[in-house]
């Protein structure tokens, strides 16, 4: 770690007092180098973070008010959340939606905005509960986890494909109705495979997209979101034309704001988890705690999400 005036972080018209940042997958990848996710270097990391205004050169802010901000730059071209204070685009600020505290903002952070934002594009392509259970790759994971919780409050049935079958009891806490160990999944081979799946939501790429691909049902939509596994995909156009699947790109960090506004108000309101620190949040740690927890993730060792306290409340 190393003091740094605020002079010194990227542009930007509002100064923010951090309070809370989560530590996501990217985050993680950066911080341990395993990937190309700075712009520039050097930089500071954090995609997430809420806090507390400042100061504000752009009249939409003023001090005092609470907010929070996911993606939009943050530890790839402009610095992130992973310090005391923050100098960003006002346009990068979302209002802290009533019904969530700067701890809970950070809890769901770019993860559960991910997940929301997959749910969202799911239903707006007429994804229903009636077209079957929903499967979730890499389900132990931050999005994932609050997928689950989040397709359940909707009325789905879901399916927990994960690499850590001993995470079973966790996952059916969070709302999984089946958990699946992936090393016990038949991939299959041929274009299209017995369809299974209403729909599906994957973190991972690769040979379980490929296959999600293969098994989601007519009309069904894939909200494809990672990449953990693999960054290929070798499948056909069958299931897209003779299923009609939906393969939904999940893009989290360009935003259209009117979206953003909406999924957050979403998220603080009617879609918000129910005891959500208590379900999705591993451990509230410290700066000096980031790297170790960096490389669990990296190494998929953790669960749930990391909130990492910056001031704390404010």
């Amino acid at each position: 770690m190393e003091s740094i005036s605020t002079e010194q972080l990227s542009p930007g018209a509002v100064r923010v007092r951090v309070a809370y940042s989560g530590l996501n997958y990217k985050d993680a990848l950066a911080i341990t180098g395993r990937g190309a996710i700075m712009r520039s270097y050097p930089r500071v990391a954090g995609i997430d973070l809420s806090g507390v205004i400042e100061s504000s050169e752009d009249p939409a802010w003023r001090p005092g008010e609470r907010v929070l901000a996911t993606g939009a730059g943050l530890g790839e071209w402009l610095d992130g959340g992973l310090a005391e204070y923050a100098r960003l685009p006002a346009e990068a600020l979302v209002p802290l939606p009533a019904g969530l505290t700067l701890l809970e903002a950070m809890a769901l952070g770019t993860a559960g905005f991910t997940a929301a934002l997959a749910l969202r594009r799911m239903l707006e392509n007429h994804q229903d509960p009636a077209q079957g259970p929903i499967a979730v790759s890499g389900a132990s994971g931050g999005v994932g986890g609050i997928a689950l919780l989040l397709l359940k409050q909707a009325g789905f049935q879901t399916a927990a494909i994960t690499g850590k079958p001993e995470a079973a009891p966790q996952l059916q806490e969070l709302g999984a109705d089946e958990v699946i160990d992936r090393g016990q999944l038949d991939l299959g081979a041929k274009p299209l495979e017995k369809a299974i799946w209403g729909g599906a939501v994957d973190n991972l790429g690769g040979e379980v997209l490929t296959y999600l691909t293969r098994t989601v049902k007519p009309w069904g939509n894939i909200a494809c979101i990672g990449l953990a596994q693999s960054a290929t995909l070798a499948t056909t156009v069958m299931p897209l034309i003779l299923r009609g699947v939906s393969l939904l790109g999940i893009h989290s960090v360009q935003v259209p704001r009117p979206w953003r506004l909406a999924l957050w108000e979403q998220l603080a309101g009617p879609w918000r988890p129910q005891r959500l620190e208590q379900r999705i949040v591993r451990a509230v740690i410290g700066l000096e705690q980031v790297p170790q927890a960096a490389r669990e993730l990296v190494a998929g060792q953790a669960r749930g999400r990391y909130v990492v306290r910056l001031a704390g409340d404010l």
